[in-house]
């Protein structure tokens, strides 16, 4: 099976139905592939994306790391023409899932969000899509150097989440009251755990990182007394979609990325492992 399952690039040929696409449109492609339209999910607004027959690029066919793909016209995301291919790349999956997920917080403009894995492909997005929101942003990672990161994205606050005290600055921050809402994109079920400690009173955890060990510990009676709301998240649906390529498209948001070949994918899987990747690696195919 060929992985990836994000990408972006040029329509090189249609089907005989297709009418919404052309020959030469920038499109992007998805891990979604195909939808069918009849399911309960498909018929409740804002819920296409959890599709109960879906066909997912990796999982029922050849993902993104070949140089030709094909996809449903409905589920092909429309680029405007002065959209960079490579920043779009990583846009429709890590983009619009985190995008989702600070919707999932229900938080509004001057509100506190953490973001925990802040430096990575999807923390990235988060900040930016975070400030453009009008919230006010917590990064959390592990080291300084993701923090000088972190702050060139736009963040007010990072915190390394390798010093012992970081629920405690948490809360130091937040005048003791922890954020409005919590995203955990990082690989780590401790950043989970950990939000459950600073979270304010009434306040969201979303969980949208996939860590090793998929098991937390939380206290109950902690959620059933500050009246906290814990949610999962994954992609976004058709809406989410055409707006977080409007931000992209109007220079809202700016994702550092580094391209590579295909050749390369070894090496980069490595620096992943390693956790070495700030922003997002952007595979070229024709390399």
């Amino acid at each position: 099976m060929v992985a990836g399952h994000e990408g972006a690039g040029i329509v090189v040929s249609i089907g005989n139905d297709v009418e919404s696409l052309k020959i030469g449109d920038k499109i992007g492609v998805k891990m979604l592939n195909r939808i069918c339209g009849y399911c309960e999910n498909c018929h409740i607004s804002g819920r296409d994306n959890k599709c109960e027959n879906r066909i997912d690029l990796m999982v029922h066919k050849f993902g993104t790391f070949q140089q030709y793909v094909t996809i449903a016209e409905g589920e092909a995301v429309r680029l405007p023409q002065n959209v960079d291919l490579k920043k779009a790349a990583p846009l429709v999956c890590a983009g619009v899932t985190v995008y989702k997920g600070l919707k999932e917080t229900g938080c509004i403009a001057g509100e506190i969000v953490a973001i925990c894995g802040a430096s990575g492909g999807l923390g990235s997005f988060a900040i930016q899509f975070a400030k453009n929101a009008g919230f006010e942003v917590i990064a959390i990672d592990l080291g300084e150097e993701k923090g000088k990161h972190c702050k060139n994205l736009g963040a007010d606050y990072y915190l390394d989440a390798s010093k012992s005290d970081l629920v405690k600055r948490v809360h130091e921050i937040t005048n003791d009251r922890g954020p409005h809402g919590v995203i955990v994109v990082a690989n780590d079920i401790k950043a989970f755990e950990q939000a459950f400690e600073y979270v304010r009173d009434f306040g969201t955890i979303v969980g949208l990182g996939v860590p090793e060990k998929m098991e937390f510990r939380a206290d109950l009676m902690n959620i059933l007394n500050r009246h906290l709301t814990i949610k999962g998240s994954i992609l976004g649906n058709r809406t989410d979609y055409k707006e977080a390529v409007a931000l992209l498209a109007n220079g809202k948001i700016d994702i550092p990325i580094e391209v590579h070949g295909l050749s390369e994918l070894g090496k980069i899987l490595e620096r992943i492992h390693k956790g070495e990747i700030m922003g997002r690696v952007v595979l070229d195919t024709s390399k």
